[in-house]
């Protein structure tokens, strides 16, 4: 019987071994940096263990897997509405779009080739990629030594670039993931300066949401129920690590920003945290969520960031069933 977690009228029952993995040593998920489902909610796992992408059924059973020898270090994944993935890979400096069997259809950046740090040219560990709602324009956050947006048409060719470094409006500290909503606005999640920044499809500032602790995933739910999901890393310092209601947890809101629901967060410090580092999230069609964690050096409700532990004993993946 999995953990109920319930908030703000949401309800969901925890699944942490939802996904049976085959046998065998190199079968384990290294790192779950981003989630996708697709039109049969198939989920595919982007993780940082042998096996890059590992696609599962909805009832968690293995289909298949690929990406082996191509990908670096899995980041983020986008599920295009043509059935194409899109996987950045911020080991590498691109981002590639893929059938939904892995053959390589684009890649952007060249593989092993950086751009100068904090230059604003594509790319610098790129993190994550939003589509226009007509697929025409695709949006690359850049992400880890960069702090830039890059705007890109559907067939490649670059566009527009907007960020800078820094705290001001427009400006990033870790621009981590993005999203868009059915108006083509972009919600940013830049992660270090605790806030979503939001923009129209030019790079124009429109807003942004502040009452959240280190946004790393930010999801857009078009289907099921029309909310935001984000993963909240919470705290990075020791100094913080067990104060209360910061996070790591799940939060759902509307697009006015408002908190609908917080799950899994800690509310005293005894109490163990439901999730670790909530990266990538994934909603199908039954509205249940699909959190990947990277949890490679944090023991699990131990002492955080201090020690290697095995695959097997990490939080990686874990499924949300509405109820």
């Amino acid at each position: 019987m999995g953990i109920t977690l319930s908030n703000g009228g949401f309800t969901f029952e925890l699944e942490r071994d939802w996904a049976k993995l085959p046998s065998g040593p190199d079968w384990y998920f290294k790192d779950v940096a981003g989630v996708g489902v697709d039109a049969h909610d198939r989920v595919y796992v982007f993780n940082r263990g042998p096996h890059p992408m590992i696609i599962f059924n909805k009832d968690g059973e293995f289909i298949k897997s690929w990406g082996e020898g191509v990908f670096t270090r899995a980041h983020g994944i986008t599920m295009g509405p043509d059935d194409t993935v899109y996987c950045t890979d911020d080991g590498d400096h691109t981002v590639r779009r893929c059938t939904l069997d892995g053959r390589v259809l684009m890649t952007l950046g060249v593989p092993h080739q950086a751009a100068p740090f904090q230059s604003g040219k594509p790319f610098n560990r790129c993190t994550h990629v939003a589509l226009s709602p007509d697929g025409e324009f695709l949006f690359v956050t850049d992400g880890y030594g960069n702090s830039s947006i890059h705007k890109y048409t559907k067939d490649g060719k670059h566009v527009l670039t907007w960020g800078e470094p820094g705290t001001d409006p427009g400006q990033f500290n870790i621009v981590h993931n993005i999203a868009a909503n059915q108006d083509g606005d972009l919600f940013v999640a830049d992660r270090e300066n605790h806030r979503v920044q939001i923009f129209d499809g030019d790079g124009n500032y429109k807003g942004q949401w502040n009452n959240m602790h280190r946004p790393c995933a930010i999801y857009k739910n078009a289907g099921f129920d029309n909310y935001f999901y984000l993963g909240e890393l919470g705290p990075a310092m020791p100094v913080n690590w067990y104060i209360p209601n910061l996070g790591p947890r799940l939060t759902i809101m509307d697009e006015g920003g408002k908190v609908l629901a917080r799950i899994g967060d800690r509310p005293s410090p005894q109490e163990q945290s439901i999730f670790s580092a909530p990266h990538g999230i994934a909603v199908d069609s039954r509205g249940d969520v699909y959190v990947g964690e990277v949890t490679w050096t944090n023991m699990v409700g131990g002492d955080r960031g201090h020690k290697e532990v095995p695959p097997g004993h990490l939080i990686t993946l874990q499924k949300l069933h509405r109820r």
